[in-house]
């Protein structure tokens, strides 16, 4: 293991200002919250029929309107989330004079709402701010009732959304884009099928991956990640084995707003290493592929190719994670990531593209290499500095 007189601890700034309620019939509490946030009128985003049927959406739309605040709904986001109807909902937005925006689903409908929430306010096209052509320095206020335990966006202030036309999927990070306070009842996340609850604990995990591979860090930070990862796996076998497992629910939901509030980065200068999210971002953009899906096809083959040049960080992750011992570090950093993939494999993830049904030509790879560097600013990572050779190489590696 590494002593804490090895690591290195950056400067850093945390700040996490969502309210978090939590609990069994939480939702009902959606009204008093949103109008705690200050909101008259208020646009109810969500993506799915599942909000409907379970009567979610009702119960959320009617204790809103027990507050006294007018509701306008705008449905129909898809996972990745599309430019073309958060479009739709800044119009819809201007033209109702909304004034807060309350998201009810996963990652994917909160990432819409953000974005709708940005450009409701902006006289631009949306879109260039997630091309980072331009900042904005104000936005609606934003809510979530969380129904899939993934994307950690009721936390974050990140969103990231599809241009359905150009395949590109581009990400806008802002302060300005953390929730005003996150819903979170575990109960809804039961009628989850399983890929999307194995999927969802994937991106979890790798929320906290990503920060975890990296030169700096702080022992404090360390051990959260790695009680959070520990957690994470733990609860996912025991959801596999019992889906409406309401403690283990719980576990997961609220280790994946932790894993996405930046507090398992603190003390590193460059706020992780992000690649596999980066490379993925592509694969999801031109393929359509589940997120966490595409992000377990994708890790391994990073992982392989970088876990050299950052050699300690991934013995730490053996031996804490995963508790392999052995003198030898080479061999036991590659047993640790030979255990991350065992694991994904036996909850029904992916370790390459072609097991999603996903084989890029030539072409599209060098078309989601070009854009992963434009999207970077031309290279991406911390472990190690990845540029078009050694994008392009783990791309064709999980080509298979």
């Amino acid at each position: 293991m590494i002593s804490p007189e090895d690591l290195t601890m950056e400067n850093f700034t945390y700040y996490a200002p969502t309210k978090v309620v939590f609990g069994r019939g939480v939702e009902e509490q959606a009204g008093s919250l949103a109008k705690a946030a200050g909101a008259h009128t208020v646009m109810v985003h969500y993506g799915s029929d599942r909000i409907q049927k379970t009567g979610l959406l009702d119960r959320v739309v009617a204790a809103l309107k027990a507050a006294n605040l007018k509701v306008v709904t705008l449905g129909g986001v898809v996972p990745n989330p599309e430019l073309g109807l958060i479009r739709q909902g800044i119009a819809l937005a201007r033209a109702q004079q909304v004034d807060f925006i309350l998201a009810i689903g996963g990652g994917s409908v909160i990432d819409s709402a953000k974005a709708i929430a940005l450009g409701a306010l902006d006289d631009g096209d949306v879109w260039e701010l997630y091309r980072h052509e331009r900042r904005v320095d104000q936005a609606l206020p934003v809510g979530s009732v969380l129904t899939i335990a993934a994307a950690g966006s009721e936390m974050s202030n990140g969103s990231v959304v599809t241009n359905e036309q150009t395949h590109e999927k581009c990400d806008y990070v802002s302060d300005l884009l953390r929730p005003r306070f996150a819903i979170l009842n575990p109960e809804l996340t039961t009628s989850l099928p399983w890929y999307q609850t194995a999927a969802g604990c994937t991106d979890i995990l790798m929320h906290t991956m990503e920060r975890y591979f990296t030169p700096s860090s702080m022992a404090t930070t360390d051990a959260i990640a790695e009680a959070l990862m520990k957690t994470v796996i733990a609860q996912t076998r025991k959801l596999q084995a019992d889906p409406t497992n309401y403690a283990a629910r719980a576990e997961v939901m609220w280790a994946g707003s932790l894993s996405h509030n930046d507090l398992t980065g603190v003390g590193d200068l460059n706020g992780g290493d992000w690649s596999t999210h980066m490379l993925e971002h592509e694969v999801s953009g031109m393929f359509g592929v589940t997120h966490g899906a595409g992000l377990a096809a994708i890790w391994g083959l990073w992982a392989r190719l970088v876990y050299q040049h950052c050699l300690p960080r991934f013995v730490r992750f053996a031996r804490a994670v995963w508790g392999i011992e052995g003198t030898d570090e080479e061999a036991v950093a590659l047993a640790g990531i030979e255990a991350m993939e065992t694991f994904y494999r036996e909850i029904g993830m992916p370790t390459s593209l072609g097991e999603l049904g996903v084989h890029p030509t030539p072409a599209q790879i060098d078309q989601m290499v070009t854009q992963c560097l434009r999207a970077t600013g031309g290279q991406s990572g911390t472990a190690l500095v990845l540029k078009r050779p050694e994008m392009t190489k783990i791309y064709e590696m999980a080509n298979h």
